[in-house]
């Protein structure tokens, strides 16, 4: 299995956060591989500088020091992005779709809203 993580899910991983699912972690674990997106630290830093989130320095260092694998963004991922249908507003979120999608991977979130787009869920909070 090929799994790519939302943002909350990597920090949810890197805090060991309950909210992350026994059943979620398992497949994290057994996973072929995981990748984080470069959306995660560009959102997440976003994030941290309004106060919405706090996480230490390295975020990325951490995320690959945990076996996870950046996933750069492409012109075929933008592109693919700028075509979905508008079910989710959220330009990060969309990224990570077109991302999956493209990618054959399976994302990982607790985001509910991204399920009507045609893309593998696994739910973070099962």
């Amino acid at each position: 299995m090929r799994l790519l993580v939302d943002s909350h899910v990597a920090l949810w991983w890197l805090d060991a956060h309950p909210s992350l699912a026994p059943r979620c972690r398992r497949s994290i674990e057994e996973a072929d591989v995981v990748f984080f997106s470069a959306v995660t630290p560009w959102e997440l830093g976003i994030k941290k500088a309004l106060g919405k989130v706090s996480f230490p320095a390295g975020l990325t260092d951490r995320l690959e020091a945990e076996g996870f694998e950046a996933l750069s963004i492409s012109a075929r991922h933008a592109e693919h992005a700028a075509t979905l249908p508008p079910h989710h507003r959220d330009p990060f979120d969309r990224m990570l779709v077109a991302q999956a999608q493209l990618e054959s991977l399976s994302l990982v979130t607790a985001d509910r809203s991204l399920q009507p787009y045609e893309v593998d869920l696994i739910d973070a909070l099962e």
